[in-house]
């Protein structure tokens, strides 16, 4: 099973370096098609996307999730981004549509 990274080269190179796939892109509309298409494949067990991308299509992402819970997409800070607190417990309930 294979883990990608999404993100900017700087984010990217590093899961790179650490040998993972990754793919390098600027807006968030492209990272979107990016994860779309990784969804669709049954050897990819994790997808990591920079939250600087993640961000923008969080709510697109999470329709995705309540489609296909497999593989995981999961946001992971950017370089130099600031730290932000997530409610796991209402994005869980939005993907399980409770």
């Amino acid at each position: 099973m294979k883990v990608v990274a999404i993100g900017s080269r700087g984010f990217v190179t590093g899961f790179e370096l650490a040998g993972m796939d990754g793919v390098k892109v600027d807006d968030p509309s492209q990272a979107f098609v990016v994860i779309q298409k990784y969804m669709g494949q049954s050897d990819v067990a994790l997808i990591l996307v920079s939250d600087d991308l993640s961000t923008p299509i969080r709510d697109k992402l999470t329709e995705l999730r309540t489609k296909k819970p497999m593989p995981l997409v999961y946001e992971i800070p950017a370089p130099g981004s600031k730290k932000q607190q997530v409610e796991y417990r209402a994005m869980l309930k939005s993907i399980l549509g409770v």
